[in-house]
Parts: structure tokens; sequence; C-alpha cells
């Protein structure tokens, strides 16, 4: 199965929860390019990894890291942070 695959055609952003284990979960990001991940927060910490694309993630303490395939960044809980796509972009996030 490709991850690509998970998400419906031409919608702009998706996320698909696609492995929950007893201790954390899996998701599958689509962001196609010039979307945005609007603002949100996270309880837990989170790991965010780019697959494919270029994204940048940008949170409310100034953080901008632009993502390219193999990069991550790692997200504070309780920091509003966003991410928008410089490209179409496939991105998972592991809580």
């Amino acid at each position: 199965m490709n991850i690509r695959s998970l998400h419906p055609k031409g919608k702009s952003v998706s996320a698909i929860s696609f492995f929950k284990g007893s201790e954390g979960q899996a998701t599958a990001l689509q962001i196609l390019a010039g979307q945005i991940l609007k603002e949100h927060i996270t309880k837990t910490p989170a790991l965010l990894l780019c697959l494919t694309g270029q994204a940048v993630f940008e949170n409310e303490e100034g953080i901008k890291e632009t993502l390219l395939p193999g990069d991550h960044v790692h997200i504070a809980p309780m920091v509003k942070h966003w991410v928008v796509a410089a490209e179409d972009s496939q991105l998972i996030l592991i809580k």
C-alpha cells in the first residue's frame, strides 16, 4: 500500500490515521502546493516527517523549518503551529 492512496484525490489538505499502537499513533498528511494545515496545538509531543515535496513548519515561538524529503521536526505540546506546502507534500505525523 502507498501512503498517497490513503488520501482522496484533489483534496487540498487531508489527514488520515493509518496506525494506532498501544502507546501512540501515526497519521498520513497530504498538503497540496500553496495550501495550509491550519493553526492548531497538540497535547502530546509529536514528530513530523516529510516523505515527499516541500513544506514549511512554523510555530508561535518563531520557529520556521523548511522540510524536504527525509527531514523531520519535533513538535512541542501546547504550542500553536501550522504547516504550509510549497509543493505537493506527503508527511507522517507520529504521536
